[in-house]
């Protein structure tokens, strides 16, 4: 906690779970700047990009009850959506969705997205932004394996859970996880621009001050990113996700099959992070990115028994101590 407050973060709300002692809550810095209101550990917070793993575990879940195909493509679900240019989902798989290596660029790189703040209020459909990027040039940062990083991939994955149950991806993630799990604090919002209290309070960098962009409409990001929980929340669905709580291990063992992503010694699987703290010893998470300023980390053991997570009030902050911090930690919990 200490470390945390060095590395210059409005606020951070922290989730400690080690096998003696449990799950432990605590705060650093201010989860409002405007109050003086302390962070103390049970904030809501916007998970961003955490959400793809939550989604990932739907969609495997779904292939475990063989209504969907791990390599089934994007055209037996979605037959004639993606026929642009060089995109055509008769040669994308579900799997290249979920791994980033479909060659689909990311719809936030389309010129409607570059004021982000002319559209914080706006509803976004899943679909529009899928369009959006079909009608952009392939993404110039592919690895070798084909990676690259695109929100595009997880809409389209949720369209496909849609198409498959005929429900919404959010309505999915509420019965097949927080409402299996018991999570209370975990809310899909839609339209809501507002964070249950207490809230996190997210800040973004305005012409070097920050400025508070808490209030959102996330619709857009969908199932790329829209989620809102809680550290103690997130940290219980991960320890499930690990242990095997909410895949078969036919699905689990897929989900950690993975890729050399776009940074060093880091891979991804199907919605998961893989991280190489020190040499054999291995963590998994997913990092998130809002727009409303809010910032996600976390680190998961491969046997879910021990976990830390963050969420981060604001997007400047120093992102390699911050890591260098979680992975000290996870080393050394007992």
């Amino acid at each position: 906690m200490k470390a945390l407050k060095e590395v210059g973060a409005s606020g951070i709300s922290v989730t400690v779970k080690s096998p003696r002692c449990g799950v432990r809550n605590g705060g650093v810095g201010l989860a409002d700047l405007r109050t003086g209101r302390q962070a103390v550990g049970n904030e809501h917070s916007r998970i961003a990009s955490n959400t793809k793993t939550w989604t990932a575990t739907v969609v495997l879940q779904l292939v475990g009850e063989g209504r969907i195909e791990l390599d089934g493509t994007v055209d037996d679900y979605l037959p004639g959506l993606v026929r642009t240019g060089p995109y055509d989902g008769r040669e994308i798989t579900v799997r290249q969705l979920l791994q980033h290596t479909s060659g689909l660029p990311d719809y936030l790189s389309a010129p409607y997205w570059e004021d982000l703040d002319a559209h914080r209020w706006e509803h976004m459909e899943p679909l529009q932004t899928v369009k959006q990027a079909l009608a952009l040039p392939p993404p110039d940062d592919r690895t070798p394996d084909g990676f690259s990083y695109s929100n595009t991939n997880y809409n389209l994955a949720g369209l496909i859970v849609t198409k498959v149950t005929g429900r919404g991806i959010g309505t999915e993630i509420e019965e097949r996880i927080i409402k299996r799990l018991g999570l209370r604090d975990t809310y899909w919002p839609g339209d809501r621009t507002t964070l249950p209290k207490p809230d996190m309070r997210g800040y973004v960098d305005r012409d070097g001050t920050l400025a508070d962009r808490t209030e959102w409409n996330t619709s857009g990001a969908d199932a790329s990113g829209a989620l809102i929980s809680t550290g103690a929340d997130a940290t219980a669905f991960w320890t499930a996700l690990m242990t095997g709580k909410l895949l078969g291990p036919a699905q689990l063992a897929e989900m950690k099959r993975t890729v050399p992503d776009s940074f060093p010694g880091e891979r991804y699987g199907l919605g998961v992070e893989r991280y190489e703290r020190a040499p054999g010893f291995v963590t998994w998470g997913h990092s998130g990115h809002m727009e409303s300023g809010h910032k996600f980390r976390n680190a998961v053991t491969d046997d879910g028994r021990r976990a830390v997570t963050l969420l981060i009030g604001s997007e400047t902050f120093d992102s390699d101590k911050v890591d260098s911090i979680i992975g000290d930690l996870i080393r050394d919990l007992r």
